[in-house]
Protein backbone atom coordinates (compact mmCIF):
# COMPACT_ATOMS: atom_id res chain seq x y z
CA UNK A 1 0.00 0.00 0.00
CA UNK A 2 1.67 3.28 -1.01
CA UNK A 3 2.38 5.59 1.90
CA UNK A 4 0.50 8.86 1.28
CA UNK A 5 3.38 11.17 2.17
CA UNK A 6 1.64 14.08 0.48
CA UNK A 7 -1.00 13.90 3.23
CA UNK A 8 1.51 14.21 6.03
CA UNK A 9 2.48 17.78 6.78
CA UNK A 10 5.31 18.45 9.20
CA UNK A 11 2.95 19.42 11.97
CA UNK A 12 0.98 16.20 11.77
CA UNK A 13 3.93 13.84 11.44
CA UNK A 14 3.83 13.14 15.17
CA UNK A 15 0.12 13.60 15.73
CA UNK A 16 -1.94 10.47 16.49
CA UNK A 17 -4.00 9.34 13.53
CA UNK A 18 -7.56 10.56 13.38
CA UNK A 19 -10.47 9.36 11.32
CA UNK A 20 -10.20 11.50 8.22
CA UNK A 21 -13.66 12.29 7.00
CA UNK A 22 -14.16 11.91 3.27
CA UNK A 23 -10.56 11.32 2.24
CA UNK A 24 -8.11 8.64 3.20
CA UNK A 25 -9.07 5.40 4.92
CA UNK A 26 -9.92 4.55 8.50
CA UNK A 27 -7.51 1.76 9.43
CA UNK A 28 -9.23 -1.02 11.37
CA UNK A 29 -7.26 -3.70 9.55
CA UNK A 30 -3.92 -4.39 11.26
CA UNK A 31 -4.61 -4.53 15.01
CA UNK A 32 -2.57 -1.40 15.58
CA UNK A 33 -2.85 0.90 18.55
CA UNK A 34 -5.03 3.73 17.19
CA UNK A 35 -3.59 6.23 19.68
CA UNK A 36 0.10 5.81 18.96
CA UNK A 37 2.95 5.82 21.47
CA UNK A 38 2.73 7.61 24.82
CA UNK A 39 3.82 11.25 25.01
CA UNK A 40 6.98 10.35 26.97
CA UNK A 41 7.90 7.73 24.38
CA UNK A 42 7.29 10.20 21.54
CA UNK A 43 9.61 12.73 23.19
CA UNK A 44 12.41 10.16 23.22
CA UNK A 45 11.78 9.25 19.56
CA UNK A 46 11.95 12.92 18.59
CA UNK A 47 15.17 13.40 20.56
CA UNK A 48 16.71 10.34 18.87
CA UNK A 49 15.91 11.43 15.30
CA UNK A 50 19.05 13.58 14.78
CA UNK A 51 21.27 10.58 15.59
CA UNK A 52 19.79 8.63 12.67
CA UNK A 53 23.29 8.58 11.12
CA UNK A 54 24.66 6.40 13.94
CA UNK A 55 24.37 2.64 14.27
CA UNK A 56 22.24 1.70 17.28
CA UNK A 57 24.18 -1.24 18.71
CA UNK A 58 25.60 0.81 21.62
CA UNK A 59 22.04 0.71 23.02
CA UNK A 60 21.32 -3.00 22.56
CA UNK A 61 22.79 -4.13 25.88
CA UNK A 62 20.86 -1.53 27.88
CA UNK A 63 17.58 -2.54 26.28
CA UNK A 64 18.31 -6.24 26.68
CA UNK A 65 19.15 -5.69 30.35
CA UNK A 66 15.93 -3.71 30.90
CA UNK A 67 13.83 -6.48 29.31
CA UNK A 68 15.69 -9.14 31.33
CA UNK A 69 14.98 -7.24 34.57
CA UNK A 70 11.31 -6.84 33.66
CA UNK A 71 10.88 -10.60 33.20
CA UNK A 72 13.35 -11.69 35.89
CA UNK A 73 15.58 -13.57 33.44
CA UNK A 74 19.26 -13.34 32.50
CA UNK A 75 20.23 -11.03 29.61
CA UNK A 76 21.45 -14.07 27.65
CA UNK A 77 17.85 -15.32 27.60
CA UNK A 78 16.67 -12.30 25.60
CA UNK A 79 16.76 -12.07 21.81
CA UNK A 80 15.82 -8.74 20.20
CA UNK A 81 13.99 -8.72 16.88
CA UNK A 82 12.80 -6.36 14.17
CA UNK A 83 9.27 -6.88 15.49
CA UNK A 84 8.36 -10.19 17.15
CA UNK A 85 7.71 -11.40 13.60
CA UNK A 86 11.47 -11.55 13.18
CA UNK A 87 11.72 -13.86 16.20
CA UNK A 88 9.25 -16.16 14.38
CA UNK A 89 11.52 -16.13 11.32
CA UNK A 90 14.56 -16.86 13.49
CA UNK A 91 12.74 -19.79 15.16
CA UNK A 92 11.71 -21.20 11.77
CA UNK A 93 15.31 -21.16 10.53
CA UNK A 94 16.76 -22.43 13.80
CA UNK A 95 14.34 -25.33 14.32
CA UNK A 96 12.74 -26.21 10.97
CA UNK A 97 13.90 -27.35 7.53
CA UNK A 98 13.21 -30.10 5.00
CA UNK A 99 11.89 -33.23 6.68
CA UNK A 100 10.75 -31.31 9.75
CA UNK A 101 7.25 -30.27 10.72
CA UNK A 102 5.53 -27.19 12.07
CA UNK A 103 2.27 -27.77 13.95
CA UNK A 104 -0.05 -24.78 14.29
CA UNK A 105 -3.71 -23.84 14.60
CA UNK A 106 -6.01 -22.76 11.80
CA UNK A 107 -6.71 -19.92 11.53
CA UNK A 108 -3.79 -18.23 13.26
CA UNK A 109 -1.24 -15.51 12.53
CA UNK A 110 0.24 -16.55 9.17
CA UNK A 111 3.82 -15.31 9.49
CA UNK A 112 5.10 -18.52 11.08
CA UNK A 113 3.70 -20.67 8.27
CA UNK A 114 5.22 -18.28 5.73
CA UNK A 115 8.69 -18.63 7.26
CA UNK A 116 8.28 -22.38 7.78
CA UNK A 117 7.52 -22.85 4.06
CA UNK A 118 10.71 -20.98 3.19
CA UNK A 119 12.73 -23.57 5.13
CA UNK A 120 11.09 -26.47 3.24
CA UNK A 121 9.31 -27.75 6.34
CA UNK A 122 6.00 -29.59 6.28
CA UNK A 123 3.08 -27.71 7.85
CA UNK A 124 0.25 -29.28 9.81
CA UNK A 125 -2.65 -26.91 10.61
CA UNK A 126 -5.19 -28.10 13.17
CA UNK A 127 -8.57 -26.29 13.25
CA UNK A 128 -9.41 -24.35 16.41
CA UNK A 129 -12.02 -25.99 18.64
CA UNK A 130 -15.59 -24.77 19.27
CA UNK A 131 -14.35 -22.28 21.88
CA UNK A 132 -11.91 -20.93 19.29
CA UNK A 133 -9.05 -22.18 21.47
CA UNK A 134 -6.16 -24.22 20.12
CA UNK A 135 -7.20 -27.87 19.83
CA UNK A 136 -4.18 -29.03 21.81
CA UNK A 137 -5.18 -32.71 21.76
CA UNK A 138 -5.44 -32.52 17.98
CA UNK A 139 -2.09 -30.76 17.83
CA UNK A 140 -0.53 -33.35 20.13
CA UNK A 141 -1.73 -36.09 17.79
CA UNK A 142 0.18 -34.36 14.96
CA UNK A 143 3.30 -33.80 17.05
CA UNK A 144 5.17 -36.93 16.01
CA UNK A 145 8.94 -37.39 15.88
CA UNK A 146 9.31 -35.15 12.83
CA UNK A 147 7.68 -32.20 14.59
CA UNK A 148 10.33 -29.65 15.39
CA UNK A 149 8.19 -26.64 16.25
CA UNK A 150 4.71 -25.97 17.64
CA UNK A 151 3.33 -22.45 17.24
CA UNK A 152 0.73 -21.15 19.70
CA UNK A 153 -0.54 -17.57 19.33
CA UNK A 154 -2.24 -16.68 22.63
CA UNK A 155 -4.43 -14.62 22.58
CA UNK A 156 -4.87 -15.86 19.03
CA UNK A 157 -4.88 -13.67 15.93
CA UNK A 158 -7.41 -13.47 14.16
CA UNK A 159 -9.94 -14.81 16.68
CA UNK A 160 -8.86 -12.77 19.78
CA UNK A 161 -9.54 -15.92 21.79
CA UNK A 162 -7.57 -17.51 24.63
CA UNK A 163 -6.17 -21.00 24.96
CA UNK A 164 -6.36 -21.77 28.70
CA UNK A 165 -3.09 -21.85 30.61
CA UNK A 166 -3.85 -25.21 32.26
CA UNK A 167 -4.41 -26.84 28.85
CA UNK A 168 -1.10 -25.45 27.60
CA UNK A 169 0.71 -26.85 30.64
CA UNK A 170 -0.95 -30.26 30.14
CA UNK A 171 0.07 -30.15 26.48
CA UNK A 172 3.70 -29.41 27.36
CA UNK A 173 3.62 -32.22 29.92
CA UNK A 174 2.37 -34.72 27.32
CA UNK A 175 4.60 -33.53 24.48
CA UNK A 176 7.19 -36.29 24.32
CA UNK A 177 8.91 -35.13 21.14
CA UNK A 178 11.82 -32.71 21.50
CA UNK A 179 9.81 -30.09 19.59
CA UNK A 180 10.19 -26.46 20.56
CA UNK A 181 6.99 -24.60 21.44
CA UNK A 182 6.79 -20.92 20.54
CA UNK A 183 4.14 -19.03 22.47
CA UNK A 184 3.36 -15.73 20.75
CA UNK A 185 2.10 -13.25 23.35
CA UNK A 186 1.77 -10.23 21.04
CA UNK A 187 -1.62 -9.35 22.58
CA UNK A 188 -0.64 -10.19 26.17
CA UNK A 189 -1.49 -6.82 27.71
CA UNK A 190 -5.08 -6.91 26.47
CA UNK A 191 -5.81 -10.42 27.78
CA UNK A 192 -6.13 -9.48 31.45
CA UNK A 193 -4.87 -11.92 34.06
CA UNK A 194 -7.32 -14.63 35.07
CA UNK A 195 -7.21 -18.32 35.90
CA UNK A 196 -7.53 -18.95 32.15
CA UNK A 197 -4.78 -16.63 31.02
CA UNK A 198 -1.37 -16.29 32.64
CA UNK A 199 1.66 -15.32 30.58
CA UNK A 200 4.55 -17.78 30.36
CA UNK A 201 6.81 -14.82 31.23
CA UNK A 202 4.83 -13.83 34.34
CA UNK A 203 4.66 -17.43 35.53
CA UNK A 204 7.45 -19.26 33.72
CA UNK A 205 7.84 -23.01 33.63
CA UNK A 206 11.23 -24.62 33.57
CA UNK A 207 11.20 -26.05 30.04
CA UNK A 208 14.06 -25.63 27.54
CA UNK A 209 11.60 -26.12 24.68
CA UNK A 210 9.52 -23.00 25.37
CA UNK A 211 10.17 -19.73 23.54
CA UNK A 212 7.92 -16.76 24.39
CA UNK A 213 7.63 -13.72 22.10
CA UNK A 214 6.41 -10.20 22.84
CA UNK A 215 6.12 -7.08 20.71
CA UNK A 216 6.16 -3.29 21.04
CA UNK A 217 3.70 -3.03 18.12
CA UNK A 218 0.46 -3.26 20.09
CA UNK A 219 0.02 -1.79 23.57
CA UNK A 220 3.11 0.43 23.20
CA UNK A 221 1.94 1.75 19.81
CA UNK A 222 5.29 1.29 18.03
CA UNK A 223 4.31 -1.00 15.13
CA UNK A 224 5.96 1.33 12.60
CA UNK A 225 9.32 1.23 14.38
CA UNK A 226 9.55 -2.60 14.53
CA UNK A 227 10.68 -4.04 17.84
CA UNK A 228 9.92 -7.34 19.49
CA UNK A 229 11.78 -9.92 21.52
CA UNK A 230 11.93 -13.57 22.38
CA UNK A 231 12.74 -15.12 25.74
CA UNK A 232 13.94 -18.68 26.19
CA UNK A 233 16.57 -20.67 28.07
CA UNK A 234 20.19 -19.64 27.35
CA UNK A 235 20.74 -22.87 25.39
CA UNK A 236 17.66 -22.29 23.23
CA UNK A 237 18.64 -18.67 22.57
CA UNK A 238 22.12 -19.92 21.56
CA UNK A 239 20.47 -22.08 18.91
CA UNK A 240 18.46 -19.11 17.62
CA UNK A 241 21.01 -16.31 17.73
CA UNK A 242 22.99 -17.31 14.59
CA UNK A 243 19.87 -16.65 12.51
CA UNK A 244 19.11 -13.14 13.70
CA UNK A 245 19.89 -10.13 11.53
CA UNK A 246 22.88 -8.12 12.70
CA UNK A 247 21.91 -4.54 13.67
CA UNK A 248 18.24 -5.50 13.42
CA UNK A 249 16.81 -2.88 15.79
CA UNK A 250 16.67 0.76 14.72
CA UNK A 251 18.16 3.65 16.67
CA UNK A 252 14.88 5.38 17.46
CA UNK A 253 13.08 2.40 18.92
CA UNK A 254 16.03 0.99 20.82
CA UNK A 255 15.89 4.11 23.05
CA UNK A 256 12.15 4.67 22.96
CA UNK A 257 11.49 1.10 24.13
CA UNK A 258 13.08 1.62 27.54
CA UNK A 259 10.87 4.68 28.12
CA UNK A 260 7.83 2.75 26.86
CA UNK A 261 8.52 -0.08 29.35
CA UNK A 262 8.99 2.40 32.19
CA UNK A 263 5.81 4.35 31.37
CA UNK A 264 3.53 1.93 33.19
CA UNK A 265 0.85 4.58 33.64
CA UNK A 266 0.49 4.86 29.85
CA UNK A 267 0.20 1.08 29.53
CA UNK A 268 -2.55 0.98 32.17
CA UNK A 269 -4.46 3.76 30.40
CA UNK A 270 -4.03 2.05 27.04
CA UNK A 271 -5.33 -1.27 28.39
CA UNK A 272 -8.28 0.40 30.13
CA UNK A 273 -9.22 2.40 27.02
CA UNK A 274 -9.06 -0.76 24.94
CA UNK A 275 -11.31 -2.62 27.41
CA UNK A 276 -13.87 0.21 27.29
CA UNK A 277 -13.83 0.35 23.49
CA UNK A 278 -14.08 -3.43 23.26
CA UNK A 279 -17.10 -3.38 25.59
CA UNK A 280 -18.71 -0.66 23.47
CA UNK A 281 -18.14 -2.79 20.35
CA UNK A 282 -19.94 -5.71 22.02
CA UNK A 283 -22.79 -3.40 23.10
CA UNK A 284 -23.23 -2.18 19.52
CA UNK A 285 -22.99 -5.73 18.15
CA UNK A 286 -25.55 -7.08 20.64
CA UNK A 287 -27.97 -4.29 19.78
CA UNK A 288 -27.77 -5.58 16.20
CA UNK A 289 -28.27 -9.24 17.20
CA UNK A 290 -24.63 -10.04 16.38
CA UNK A 291 -22.52 -12.37 18.51
CA UNK A 292 -18.80 -11.68 18.13
CA UNK A 293 -16.25 -14.13 19.51
CA UNK A 294 -15.31 -13.12 23.06
CA UNK A 295 -12.25 -10.89 22.61
CA UNK A 296 -9.09 -10.82 24.72
CA UNK A 297 -7.18 -8.54 22.36
CA UNK A 298 -7.47 -5.14 20.66
CA UNK A 299 -9.61 -6.50 17.83
CA UNK A 300 -12.80 -8.50 17.46
CA UNK A 301 -13.80 -11.32 15.14
CA UNK A 302 -17.43 -11.60 14.22
CA UNK A 303 -19.63 -13.83 12.09
CA UNK A 304 -21.54 -11.80 9.51
CA UNK A 305 -23.37 -14.87 8.10
CA UNK A 306 -22.39 -13.56 4.66
CA UNK A 307 -19.32 -13.64 2.47
CA UNK A 308 -16.50 -11.89 4.33
CA UNK A 309 -15.03 -10.79 1.00
CA UNK A 310 -18.23 -8.88 0.21
CA UNK A 311 -18.37 -7.28 3.65
CA UNK A 312 -14.70 -6.24 3.41
CA UNK A 313 -15.42 -4.69 0.02
CA UNK A 314 -18.47 -2.84 1.38
CA UNK A 315 -16.37 -1.26 4.14
CA UNK A 316 -13.66 -0.37 1.65
CA UNK A 317 -16.22 1.50 -0.43
CA UNK A 318 -17.04 3.40 2.76
CA UNK A 319 -13.36 4.30 3.29
CA UNK A 320 -12.84 1.79 6.08
CA UNK A 321 -10.24 -0.96 5.93
CA UNK A 322 -10.96 -4.03 8.05
CA UNK A 323 -8.97 -7.26 8.43
CA UNK A 324 -8.27 -9.59 5.55
CA UNK A 325 -10.21 -12.75 4.72
CA UNK A 326 -9.42 -15.90 6.69
CA UNK A 327 -10.42 -18.77 4.40
CA UNK A 328 -10.99 -21.14 7.33
CA UNK A 329 -13.69 -18.77 8.61
CA UNK A 330 -15.24 -17.49 5.44
CA UNK A 331 -18.12 -15.47 6.86
CA UNK A 332 -16.16 -13.86 9.70
CA UNK A 333 -14.61 -10.40 9.69
CA UNK A 334 -11.79 -9.17 11.91
CA UNK A 335 -12.12 -5.59 13.10
CA UNK A 336 -9.34 -3.76 14.93
CA UNK A 337 -10.61 -1.40 17.62
CA UNK A 338 -10.16 2.27 16.71
CA UNK A 339 -11.04 5.56 18.35
CA UNK A 340 -14.69 6.25 19.27
CA UNK A 341 -15.04 8.41 16.13
CA UNK A 342 -13.64 5.61 13.98
CA UNK A 343 -15.93 3.03 15.57
CA UNK A 344 -18.98 5.25 15.02
CA UNK A 345 -18.00 5.37 11.35
CA UNK A 346 -17.66 1.57 11.38
CA UNK A 347 -21.20 1.03 12.72
CA UNK A 348 -22.62 3.65 10.36
CA UNK A 349 -21.12 1.72 7.45
CA UNK A 350 -22.32 -1.60 8.92
CA UNK A 351 -25.89 -0.28 9.05
CA UNK A 352 -25.70 0.44 5.30
CA UNK A 353 -25.25 -3.27 4.53
CA UNK A 354 -28.40 -4.64 2.86
CA UNK A 355 -28.65 -7.43 5.42
CA UNK A 356 -27.65 -5.38 8.47
CA UNK A 357 -31.14 -5.59 9.92
CA UNK A 358 -31.89 -9.20 9.01
CA UNK A 359 -30.65 -11.69 11.53
CA UNK A 360 -29.71 -15.10 10.20
CA UNK A 361 -29.61 -18.16 12.40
Amino acid sequence: MPWPLADVSRATAFEPTRAKQGQGFIHLNSNENAYGPSRKTLDVIRAAVPTANRYPYAYYDGLTARIATLHKVKPEQVLLGCGSTEILRIAAHAFLGAGRRLVQASPTFEAMEHYAKATGAEIESVPLNHEFSHDLDGMLAQASGATALVYVCNPNNPTASITPRKNLEDFLGKLSSPAYVLIDEAYHHYAGESSRYVSFLDRPINDERVVVTRTFSKVYGLAGLRLGYGIASPATVDRMRPFDTLDNVNGMVVRAAITALDDQQAVKESVKRNADERQEFFNQATARMLKPIDSHANFVMMDTHHSAAEVIQHFRQNNILIGRRFPAMDTYIRVSLGTPTEMEAFWRAWDLLPYANMHHH
